[in-house]
């Protein structure tokens, strides 16, 4: 059997950055009370699951791999978020991340597939949960994440909190840039 068409799903997504896209960035964040979701990211949220869109959130950790925290804050401060969304009608329908980097500490000082702006998270939701990449989005506010999204095969829109102005210097502009997280949010549900 063929594996030509192993990320051929039949939902559409749309990925989102973590740090500087659903919350204010702040340098190697995994506290809970020092997360602050990014102006309208819950509405923005909302939006995308009324929409019909798996939201799946994919985001590069290296601070695992630099031992300033380990996966165990990671994934506490998803459940984190994932309740405060919960609270507000919103939801994140699955979180990726990736602990490595190439100068960390082992296990995690590797090169691997899942860091962006290389599409290993991307792909691996797709197979996890039936995702047509062709129909999905990736949002984020730095270059590795469009880049990541356009190796996956999905429609990058930068948004211009975080790094995103930053970024935008260095994209084509055939990209979409928005301003924040919901001005992504009702781009997207309007096509």
């Amino acid at each position: 059997m063929s594996n030509s068409n192993r990320f051929r799903g039949t939902k559409p997504a749309v990925f989102l950055d973590r740090d500087g896209t659903v919350n204010i960035e702040k340098e190697y964040l995994y506290r809970a009370d020092q997360f602050e979701f990014t102006p309208g990211a819950v509405e923005a949220i909302k939006l995308l699951n009324q929409s019909g869109y798996l939201v799946v959130v994919v985001t590069n950790q290296s601070g695992v791999a630099r031992g300033y925290y380990g996966e165990a804050d990671v994934e506490r401060l998803h459940s984190h978020i994932d309740q405060l969304l919960q609270s507000h009608g919103g939801r994140v329908d699955a979180w990726y991340y990736c602990p490595h980097h190439a100068s960390g500490k082992p296990p995690y000082n590797r090169e691997c597939h899942c860091r962006k702006p290389l599409p290993g998270m991307l792909l691996q939701a797709a197979a996890d949960h039936g995702i047509d990449l062709s129909r999905s989005w990736m949002v984020g506010d730095k270059l590795v994440d469009i880049e990541a999204g356009l190796a996956a095969g999905c429609k990058p829109v930068l948004v211009m909190t975080g790094y995103g102005a930053e970024a935008a210097d260095d994209l084509s502009p055939e990209v979409p840039r928005c301003p924040d997280l919901l001005a992504a949010a009702q781009l997207i549900a309007a096509v």
